[in-house]
């Protein structure tokens, strides 16, 4: 009873929605009459977006119901009028969605004429059957409408081949972009570093040498000092140095691996961390490059977790998976983590949030980076990194 219920409860939305569909073709008409006119050609576009979230809402319906995601493959219509027709008219994914939208108004409407047999099967059935014969026959069948509606609508919004190409082309467009982009705040970020920090160091050293050579002679004592303060400065000149490596590959994680990284930046984060390494001591490492944006994902996470959170703890649980590593970082914070800051990519940027730099460091692995983080907490970060283990 409570499937046939919640199987109605789909119908009647997918009737809904028919009807609704069936007022949309004014607007159709409307695009078409205004695209042949050649001064409305400005609608084309406008409508093909306005049928994509349609097609999107009806993929969420579908999701819903089998419990199994559609995937959406669009071209993004931009730029001038012209490229906006031409994206339009040429993307794979407008051919499917009008596909979908036709044979929604065949089927659409059989299936709106259907629903009210329902109610009436069960009154003639009822006649000399009873309350368990009514269950056994009509109940299944609604059930079973709900399954074929939804196989047809899957089969029907399902992107083509080509539709996948052509999304996954530019998928892979912007995030060698945001890659490039990555790249070069790094590399900026390691120049500014150096010059402000290691060689300036170095520049004093040096000076020190030679003033220390010239009084050598006439006044060993203060020849003494300034070699003391050489040493001094060869010493911090190495820490930048080692703080510059580590912002490039932290050589913990070639002595200790991931795991044994992330249990370091646990213990000097300042807060109570609990860490769970899925095994990762264990077996086969990450590639290089994965252990790397996993350990600055985690090491953002907890820095902005001590810095704007408020929380005194944080969880941290890394997990092989059949396609990757993945890493969820949580802190029961106030939330509110901003994407915003730190738009330059650099991690730490633009009041500490980072976030765009760990998501594009993520992204240049093909991973996926969700951040959810409500006002009032919690901020959780989950990353997945794609491997072969």
């Amino acid at each position: 009873m409570r499937q046939a219920a919640r199987a109605t409860g789909y119908l009647a939305v997918v009737a809904a929605m028919t009807f609704a569909l069936y007022l949309f073709i004014t607007v159709l008409l409307l695009t078409a009459t205004g695209t042949l006119a050649v001064v409305g050609a400005w609608l084309l576009p406008e409508t093909v977006l306005l049928i994509r979230r349609i097609a999107g809402a009806k993929r969420t319906m579908v999701a819903a119901w089998t419990g199994r995601r559609i995937p959406e493959a669009y071209q993004p219509i931009t730029g001038t009028l012209g490229e906006r027709l031409r994206t339009a008219v040429r993307d794979p994914g407008t051919l499917v969605d009008l596909r979908w939208l036709v044979a929604s108004y065949v089927y659409g409407a059989l299936l709106v004429l259907a629903l009210p047999l329902w109610p009436l099967g069960l009154v003639v059935d009822g006649v000399g059957c009873g309350l368990l014969r009514r269950r056994a026959v009509v109940l299944p069948l609604i059930t079973r409408l709900a399954d074929t509606e939804a196989r047809w609508s899957t089969a029907l919004l399902m992107p083509s081949p080509r539709a996948r190409l052509a999304a996954r082309v530019e998928e892979l467009k912007e995030t060698r972009a945001d890659a490039i982009t990555a790249h070069g705040a790094e590399l900026r970020r390691i120049e500014r570093d150096l010059h402000d920090g290691a060689q300036a160091r170095l520049v004093a050293l040096s000076m020190r040498i030679g003033l220390a050579k010239r009084a050598y002679d006439r006044d060993p004592d203060a020849a003494r000092k300034l070699l003391d303060d050489a040493q001094d400065q060869a010493e911090q000149a190495l820490t930048e140095l080692r703080h510059v490596v580590r912002g490039i590959h932290p050589p913990i994680l070639t002595d200790r691996g991931l795991a044994g990284a992330v249990r370091a930046l646990a213990a000097s984060s300042g807060l109570a961390v609990t860490v769970d390494d899925g095994g990762l001591d264990e077996g086969v490492r990450p590639p290089a490059a994965v252990e790397a944006a996993a350990y600055f994902v985690v090491a953002e996470a907890l820095t902005n977790a001590a810095k704007h959170s408020g929380s005194p703890t944080a969880e941290v649980r890394l997990a092989r998976t059949r396609r990757g590593l993945t890493v969820r970082v949580r802190d029961d914070g106030r939330g509110g983590a901003d994407e915003t800051a730190g738009a330059d990519g650099t991690m730490g940027a633009g009041g500490g949030s980072g976030l765009l730099g760990m998501r594009r460091r993520v992204a240049a692995l093909d991973g996926t980076c969700d951040v959810t983080s409500p006002v009032g907490g919690p901020t959780v970060i989950e990353v997945e990194l794609p491997c072969v283990w």
